[in-house]
């Protein structure tokens, strides 16, 4: 029971707090893992990655050359859902906080130099992924295990909360969901609808799976 009581709590702060600036550190987070899958989903289905941008209005973009299209432009929002679950999950289901903060550092650290193509992308990536080594090296286990659960619950809410705003409430700006729509001749909200509903799915079973879970910090 408290462990609901706590998840719950986590969950509304970062919903209620999701428009100001203290979430704007996670929330550029939350846009790199968003771009680096689009490129990686580029790179997996025979692609070239020409350049991955984020800026600091919490946008950005990857421009490739081949690659599946529909694979590519469906790994945005469920990508960055699928950072979530797997950083919650082994934050949750392990004691090995600091080891999985640490590889979350260096796979940023990789993607910035290899494929970032801006300065602001190429600051936020090294910069963010030197205080996560900084963490994962002074910081206890129990520290590394909160940062880390927060990480991954907003990066989880973001798919939903990002896809609506990005395709159903403004669903005549460019968005994945509106560049998928023009390539498969279907409509901006039915794609949002369709990720919204697949990340509605994912974060329950994800957070269910974790309720019962304890583990010795």
């Amino acid at each position: 029971m408290k462990q609901l009581g706590t998840l719950i709590l986590t969950v509304g702060l970062i919903v209620i707090a999701w428009d100001y600036s203290i979430l704007y550190p996670l929330k550029l987070l939350v846009v790199f893992f968003h771009e680096s899958s689009h490129a990686l989903a580029t790179l997996l289905t025979g692609g070239t990655v020409k350049e991955l941008v984020i800026n600091k209005e919490q946008g950005g973009h990857v421009i490739s050359l081949g690659g599946n299209r529909f694979i590519i432009l469906s790994a945005g929002y469920i990508g960055s859902l699928l950072w979530g679950v797997v950083i919650y999950l082994a934050s949750v289901k392990s004691n090995y906080d600091k080891t999985i903060m640490k590889i979350l550092a260096i796979s940023m650290i990789l993607i910035t130099v290899f494929l970032s193509r801006s300065l602001f992308s190429w600051l936020f990536g090294l910069l963010t992924g030197g205080v996560m080594l900084l963490m994962a090296t002074y910081l206890a286990e129990h520290y590394n295990d909160f940062a880390l659960r927060v990480i991954g619950l907003t990066s989880m809410l973001y798919a939903p909360l990002d896809i609506y705003s990005d395709t159903i409430s403004r669903s005549n700006l460019p968005s994945d969901a509106y560049l998928l729509a023009e390539y498969t001749g279907g409509a901006t909200i039915l794609w949002g609808g369709i990720w919204i509903i697949i990340s509605v799915i994912v974060i329950f079973y994800c957070l269910k799976s974790t309720l019962n879970t304890a583990k010795v910090l």
